[in-house]
């Protein structure tokens, strides 16, 4: 992902060592309780999608299953601060919040910052 915006690259910034605590409180940090609250209180905005890819710069790439009809696939590019390349196989289920940037997998809720294309 070259493409971003220069503030875009202010808030992938991470101070937190493996195994700490994220202080960070932008997209793609630490989730917080009310993002939790609100992306459980709209649980129609969840899109089902497979991990096609996923970078140790906490880039996720998620094939959305609800793509257009033409048989294009939408993918969405979604980053973390955490390095999930060994604790997210390739074609994991996952759901991606059409609202409220999160990521789900499996029980767990993670905050992402979405890139558009």
């Amino acid at each position: 992902m070259t493409n971003l915006t220069p503030g875009v690259r202010n808030v992938m910034h991470c101070d937190a060592f493996p195994g700490e605590t994220c202080l960070g409180h932008g997209a793609g940090h630490e989730l917080l309780p009310l993002q939790e609250r609100v992306i459980a209180a709209t649980p129609s905005k969840w899109r089902d999608g497979l991990v096609q890819s996923v970078s140790a710069e906490g880039w996720i790439a998620v094939d959305l299953l609800d793509a257009p009809l033409d048989g294009s696939t939408a993918t969405v590019w979604a980053w973390n601060h955490t390095d999930r390349v060994a604790t997210l196989p390739i074609g994991s289920p996952v759901a991606v919040h059409a609202v409220y940037h999160a990521l789900a997998i499996g029980p767990e809720r993670v905050n992402v910052l979405i890139a558009l294309p």
